[in-house]
């Protein structure tokens, strides 16, 4: 027996959308909740004027801190700011019990919110595209891997000469491409947990493919347990049909179930959707489940329903086709992710041959083990990566291990309710590949960090306050060993957040490649 209160019933949104039609939204007075600086409330106030409507923006934050985007909006002619007004830095109850309808920012809870139990309708950008395109949906979502999966997918539909668009969560709001999609333009949807819950009950999200990447526990400050933050995640498949395709981790998943007993999330996945299930594994898949595995020299091998497999696999009565092998983006786990990356366009049609081609020039993205900048010092090259979207652990520390030697590993930053333990566990591994050095940025998170270091007897260069003090000291390490020849990989990972630092990882990842570009 336990006295903890039982976690509140997720929030279940009335079935449809409020606005029956684009022509719905003239005239109705709108509240948009969270104007934010990542471009999603942006596109959603351009969307809503540009339709005739009466928009409030109302965000926490006040006008000094989102000065960027007021700017973009009130320099902008093509817009009708008779129709716009703000209220920034708070939210009056009024603009939300007289709103017509609410547009609600994702990272917004609805339990508790007096201002969200005051409206008459909620939506948000994604439940308005998802009402008003006839696009082909591939979403996804998951605990790590996602952008850099929905980035992998959306270039090789390009380059395949598919029509193809991406937006969510990779900080795209699909509002700003809606009037160029119909039924022959496949979006990519990259979609957080907080979005895939603001879509609960609408049953508007009915994507032909849709990817859960793998799952570890993320955002525990927010869900305080990882059965609600994977009944979040299950909304991506809840009304797909069997024409459908749900694409799901073979891999156990061991300490990684926040105490729930569960020892594979995609298998739990596999027994509830109703699409056709195929999986992914780092191992060969069983004789008789569908998917991709990488093979012993890392290869990507797919096996699908007979009619579903290449003509040439037919011909030759194989049941496999290799789909993926030579890539230039570093790490075991991305070329996992380019392998669900290399299914995708098998499903869509692209033959395996062409898959391999256009898959193998993909150089990856911003802000995920991205290659940004190189020094010379004297006989010694040091190449620095930019992986600030890395923001839990096990992603900071399989970038210490995705080169294949010794790295210089920057990390730490604000902590979001996580066990920290991966990083120090891979540290102090002697299986793994160690780090050359280390050098952590403070932060709440770092704190854990450093007991979890201290425990192990793990050495690092220093704990820095700002990320100029980190990098000059990280300069003046390299520049005292003189004679140094060959290469260094120097990787910033924080497996944090950003908070109070900086506004976010994205800005991180900017702000840290300005100063490296600086100071080396």
């Amino acid at each position: 027996m336990t006295d903890e209160p039982l976690p509140p019933v997720p929030h279940l949104y009335p079935q449809g959308c409020y606005f029956k039609t684009l022509a719905d939204i003239e005239g109705k007075k709108v509240t948009v909740m969270g104007l934010g600086l990542n471009g999603g409330g942006e596109a959603t106030v351009r969307f809503l004027l540009q339709q005739g409507a009466f928009v409030t923006v109302t965000d926490m934050k006040d006008e000094s801190a989102l000065a960027a985007t007021v700017k973009s909006l009130n320099e902008d002619l093509s817009l009708d700011h008779s129709r716009l007004r703000y209220v920034l830095g708070e939210h009056k109850i009024e603009d939300f019990e007289n709103a017509d309808c609410v547009i609600k920012n994702p990272g917004v809870k609805y339990d508790g919110n007096k201002f969200l139990a005051a409206a008459k309708a909620i939506e948000t950008d994604i439940s308005l595209f998802l009402q008003f395109s006839k696009a082909p949906i591939i979403a996804v979502t998951g605990s790590k891997g996602k952008s850099s999966t929905v980035s992998a997918i959306y270039y090789g539909l390009r380059e395949a000469g598919f029509n193809a668009f991406l937006g969510g969560n990779i900080t795209v709001s699909p509002l700003t491409f809606l009037d160029q999609t119909d039924k022959t333009t496949p979006v990519v949807l990259e979609l957080s947990s907080w979005q895939l819950a603001d879509l609960r009950g609408r049953k508007c999200l009915k994507p032909r493919i849709a990817i859960i990447t793998k799952i570890i526990p993320d955002h525990q400050n927010f869900y305080h347990s990882m059965i609600s933050y994977v009944a979040d995640k299950k909304l991506i498949y809840a009304d797909q049909t069997k024409n459908d395709f749900t694409i799901l981790d073979f891999d156990d998943d061991p300490a990684a179930d926040g105490g729930t007993l569960i020892d594979n999330w995609g298998n739990m996945f596999a027994a509830e959707t109703k699409a056709t299930v195929l999986r992914y594994s780092k191992k060969k898949l069983p004789p008789n489940v569908y998917g991709v595995w990488q093979d012993a020299k890392g290869n990507g091998i797919c096996r699908l329903p007979a009619k579903l497999m290449s003509k040439t696999a037919q011909e030759k009565g194989k049941d496999t086709d290799t789909i993926l092998k030579d890539l230039i983006v570093p790490g075991k786990h991305m070329r996992l992710n380019v392998l669900n990356a290399a299914l995708v366009l098998r499903l869509m049609g692209v033959a395996p041959e062409k898959t391999i081609s256009i898959l193998g020039k993909w150089n990856g993205i911003e802000h995920r083990l991205e290659f940004f900048h190189e020094w010379q010092n004297g006989g010694l090259t040091i190449r620095f990566y930019n992986d600030s979207a890395a923001t839990v652990p096990e992603a900071a520390a399989e970038s210490t291990q995705a080169f294949g030697e010794p790295v210089i590993f920057l990390t730490g930053g604000t902590d979001k309710g996580l066990d920290l333990s991966p990083i120090a566990h891979t540290l102090s591994n002697p299986l793994a590949i160690q780090p050359s050095a280390t050098y952590l940025l403070a932060g709440t998170a770092t704190d854990k960090m450093l007991s979890d270091f201290a425990a192990r007897g793990i050495r690092h260069n220093g704990v820095y306050d700002s990320l100029d003090e980190l990098l000059a000291k990280l300069k003046a390490d390299i520049v005292a060993h003189k004679g140094a020849i060959g290469h260094k990989v120097v990787v910033f990972s924080p497996g944090a957040t950003s908070f109070g630092m900086f506004q976010n990882e994205f800005d991180r990842g900017k702000q840290f490649k300005e100063k490296v570009r600086a100071i080396f």
